[in-house]
């Protein structure tokens, strides 16, 4: 009987130990996993907010034609779209749809792209989504190549609602085609505050697409006429993703080109 209370009694205490042990290595993992926190949080903390990024200039916030400005109106079918260029921050992107313009390469072509909630696209004299060149195809391959020019990418510029971009296939690939953003979903709560302007935030806020920021090259923005957007965004088409195209073709007429920057 008393060899037996021994063996009881080790086991007892041997139970106990391994209790303890358990017990310190929990504690010390939640203590380090909350300094690890800590640290993380302290990381986040000291990511500084640039102080330049409120001083840019943001023309796309206002309606008002500046000097190095362009002005163009879309005429459609499904009404009129009028919007303004930067000459100076997307200089070839503006100097082609310009150039294309005049020259009436965008005329009758549709909206072969329409996507409720987040943009149209037009541009394309096939209407596919594969067709159009720019203005130096096979002119000039210092700046289009073959495949198309470069993007122009300005922290001045976003893909706000109503902001409007190139379309490409990849990085500097831009030829005819373009989109406007037509999201009215806010979109401020999915940004890196400390990346974008304040007042760009504020913008995000009735809609936008800021997933193609830095990946497209926004080169005008509309200021009258978003409700025709928004028609046209809202058209029946006749699949969904890259085929979704409107049952009833929506055109664009012609382009009169406004006003040119000087």
């Amino acid at each position: 009987m008393n060899k037996e209370k021994q063996y009881v009694t080790i086991a007892a205490m041997v139970t106990i130990l391994v209790g303890l042990i358990i017990a310190i290595f929990l504690l010390t993992s939640q203590k380090n996993s909350g300094s690890s926190n800590d640290t993380a949080k302290q990381q986040t903390s000291q990511v500084k907010r640039d102080p330049k990024l409120d001083q840019m200039t943001l023309p796309q916030l206002n309606t008002t034609i500046a000097d190095d400005e362009s002005e163009v109106r879309l005429v459609t079918t499904a009404g009129d779209i009028t919007l303004k260029l930067f000459n100076r921050y997307a200089p070839l992107a503006v100097e082609n749809f310009i150039s294309h313009a005049k020259a009436g390469y965008y005329n009758n072509t549709t909206f072969h792209r329409v996507l409720a909630d987040f943009m149209i696209q037009g541009g394309d004299p096939q209407g596919t989504g594969k067709g159009g060149e720019s203005i130096w195809h096979n002119k000039d391959k210092n700046i289009d190549s073959g495949q198309g020019f470069k993007n122009e990418i300005s922290s001045s510029l976003y893909n706000i609602r109503g902001a409007l971009s190139m379309a490409n296939a990849g990085p500097n690939t831009n030829g005819s085609q373009f989109f406007i953003n037509q999201n009215k979903q806010d979109q401020s709560q999915k940004l890196n505050t400390n990346q974008y302007p304040k007042k760009i935030v504020a913008a995000y806020k009735n809609g936008g697409n800021p997933s193609l920021d830095g990946s497209y090259t926004v080169f005008g923005q509309v200021i009258s006429g978003m409700i025709v957007v928004d028609n046209i965004a809202s058209a029946k088409v006749k699949s969904e993703g890259e085929g979704s195209t409107p049952i009833d073709p929506i055109k664009i007429k012609n382009i009169v080109i406004l006003k040119e920057a000087k």
